[in-house]
């Protein structure tokens, strides 16, 4: 197993001390996630970042004798750095240097399964790589055995230069774009045929999966890792009422998503502003998760998701220790256990129905353009043929109602 350590520069008039420990502890798991070992870490406060080499002289003399000491391969920057920086710290260090946005890549290369999940890690890959290219070009490893940082979701080993890479990233583009219009299709049949839907998203290891597994029956891979899913995947849901809704679960928000990934997702991340409603699920064992919030908020704000209902669900309060904001309105729910499930499931359907009546009636067959007001203006419509007439049972806004009344069914 590699070992690396990471390391970061502390702006002493932005960073605040718990800013900095929350982000190395932090990129320590993904490391751990990508399939490496942080066997020590480096802060130095800086009044400003060096431009050429990211650390100050002294400090980079003194992570080579701890890499030395260590017998450490590699180092991991919390930061991205710039292809200069990261040119200058490999020659400087003589070793394999690596920041948070490339741990971050290689943890979604071993992730993606999904066509489409692959399509948009390589793409992601092939945008990073391509700002660090030197003029005679460099080698990826794409093999799945590779050392981390340097996995990708393909099979093959591609020699890459500006223009091969160029090349490939224009077919990928193509290949997503194509991809980016069969979802809009599905989507536009969807909202044709009423189907409600429910979005979950958070920060990562926030239990979604999990969530989504619970509800629905299904057995989503889902795992105590950062990343644990990437794919999209849907299932329905079945609320008290009976009704069958779709949801979506989406992938997991991190601080400093790199915006390789948040161009290369936003077709997948994109579900979410279609969406009637958002669940965005906290985790509330976890201390940070102010910050968390905070983040996820502004990812969806990126994502131009503004008027949409979201239901906000502390999620894991089976934990031992619990970590609530209690002037936050939200839910408390144990996905694990199923604690306060029923209750959130009956707050969905109140916020997706709010403004929808349950119907049932019989219709005589001589009022055939009632059973058709009942399809065009109901949801969740279902009918049944019977001698006396069609039975007909759904919701219909408060306002078409009227129409119906005399054939409602007294039970």
């Amino acid at each position: 197993m590699e070992k690396v350590i990471i390391f970061v520069a502390q702006k002493k008039l932005e960073d605040n001390d718990k800013s900095i420990t929350e982000g190395l502890e932090e990129l320590r798991e993904l490391v751990e996630t990508a399939g490496a070992t942080v066997v020590g870490e480096l802060i130095q406060k800086v009044d400003k970042i060096n431009a050429k080499h990211y650390l100050g002289k002294g400090k980079i003399d003194e992570l080579k004798l701890y890499i030395e000491e260590l017998g450490a391969t590699g180092v991991v920057c919390d930061q991205e750095l710039s292809p200069l920086q990261m040119k200058n710290l490999t020659e400087m260090l003589n070793t394999k240097v690596m920041d948070r946005t490339l741990i971050i890549l290689d943890i979604f290369a071993q992730r993606a399964t999904s066509s489409e999940g692959k399509l948009q890690v390589e793409m992601a890959q092939l945008k990073y790589q391509y700002a660090r290219l030197t003029g005679e070009g460099i080698s990826m490893s794409r093999q799945a055995g590779g050392l981390i940082g340097t996995r990708g979701p393909g099979e093959k080993k591609l020699e890459l230069d500006k223009r091969n890479i160029r090349k490939r990233i224009d077919l990928l583009e193509k290949e997503l774009s194509e991809v980016k219009r069969h979802r809009e299709v599905i989507r536009k049949k969807r909202q044709r045929d009423n189907i409600k839907v429910v979005s979950i998203v958070g920060y990562t290891n926030s239990g979604k999966s999990t969530l989504l597994n619970t509800l629905s029956g299904s057995d989503i891979y889902a795992e105590k890792k950062l990343f644990a899913t990437l794919d999209t995947t849907t299932r329905n849901v079945t609320l008290p009422s009976g009704t069958s809704v779709r949801f979506i679960d989406t992938v997991g928000f991190i601080k400093n998503l790199p915006h390789h990934l948040v161009k290369a997702f936003y077709s997948t991340l994109e579900e979410a502003k279609f969406s009637d409603i958002i669940i965005h699920l906290i985790d509330a064992s976890n201390e940070n998760n102010p910050s968390h919030i905070e983040i996820v908020t502004q990812t969806l704000n990126k994502l131009g998701i503004e008027g949409m209902p979201i239901l906000k669900v502390y999620n894991k309060i089976d934990a031992d220790h619990v970590f609530i904001d209690d002037s936050l309105d939200a839910i408390s729910v144990s996905a694990k256990t199923g604690l306060n499930l029923d209750k959130l499931l009956f707050m969905i359907e109140e916020i997706l129905y709010h403004d929808m009546n349950k119907f049932n009636v019989m219709i005589p067959y001589s009022f055939a353009n009632i059973v058709a007001y009942c399809n065009e203006h109901g949801e969740k419509v279902e009918i049944d043929y019977q001698d006396k007439g069609v039975k007909v049972s759904g919701f219909i806004p408060a306002n078409k109602i009227y129409k119906i009344e005399p054939f409602i069914l007294v039970e």
